[in-house]
């Protein structure tokens, strides 16, 4: 994906938290990033007129209101086996049936939120996604709303499918294709680190907020599933490496402008689809 003013500008302040940002020094980091100076200025004034941003003084920025939901999501993810549990079999289920489907903007959320929590469509209107997150359909009912999910869908746990329907609903997520890319993204991260260490700052820091993009897109649309459906021992290892990269990136851009840079992604997209 090609680095815009607007990706950079949304990673960087999502890995800041609450934190503020000084105009000056994003427009070093997005030098770094060759993206221009009049670029960055237009979009961070677009981006604080759509409410995506705050100015909070003179030419200090945060995060919006509106983007805390979708950002508290997306740096959840060092966490994300603790916020697993173990599988008794169940199917967390989101019904969509009634909802109205002219408006695109609230249909974009809706998918976004869906997928963000690793919903799939087993019939017409109905989601479903093994019952493993903690705090069980509770929790997941309040965090899809929070994301986008109309009030009025229908967020509720199903037991004992028929065996067809089950078998469907288990072939729903090519585990083994997961699992795959769990070790592969696990194995080009360690080999990266390694790497890095004959890279000048400023092309390593480039390449960690390419590369640590890549990587959280992959763990942000995880469905985070369970055994039997993916190993998650494999999960667990590439969250860690990912763990390593995101140190390592934190430290370089702290190095270098005074701000970290971590392992976080909001593509284009998702912003869009938000703010």
């Amino acid at each position: 994906m090609a680095v815009t003013a607007k990706r950079m500008l949304l990673e960087l302040f999502t890995a800041a938290g609450p934190g503020e940002a000084p105009a000056s020094v994003l427009v070093q980091a997005a030098a770094l990033l060759h993206l221009s100076e009049t670029n960055v200025r237009v979009t961070l004034a677009r981006l604080v007129a759509s409410g995506t941003l705050e100015l909070t003084g003179r030419g200090m920025y945060r995060l919006g209101v509106d983007a805390q939901a979708l950002t508290r999501q997306v740096t959840s993810w060092r966490e994300l086996e603790k916020q697993l549990r173990k599988w008794d079999g169940g199917w967390a289920c989101v019904h969509l049936g009634g909802l109205g489907r002219t408006d695109r903007s609230a249909l974009r959320r809706r998918e976004r939120a869906l997928r963000l929590l690793g919903f799939r469509a087993l019939a017409p209107a109905l989601e479903v996604r093994p019952d493993n997150i903690e705090g069980g359909v509770p929790v997941l009912r309040e965090r899809l709303q929070a994301l986008g999910l109309d009030e009025e869908a229908l967020v509720l746990r199903a037991d004992e499918l028929d065996p067809r329907a089950e078998a469907r609903a288990r072939a729903l997520w090519d585990g083994r294709r997961l699992t795959a890319g769990y070790r592969s993204t696990r194995e080009r991260i360690d080999r990266w680190l390694v790497a890095a260490q004959d890279l000048t700052p400023q092309v390593a820091a480039r390449e960690a907020f390419m590369f640590g993009g890549e990587v959280l897109r992959q763990i942000l649309f995880d469905p985070r599933l369970p055994e039997p459906l993916v190993d998650v021992a494999e999960r667990r290892a590439m969250v860690e490496a990912a763990k390593r990269l995101d140190t390592y990136g934190r430290r370089l851009w702290q190095r270098l402008f005074g701000m970290a840079h971590g392992l976080v992604v909001t593509t284009e997209g998702q912003h869009e689809h938000v703010h």
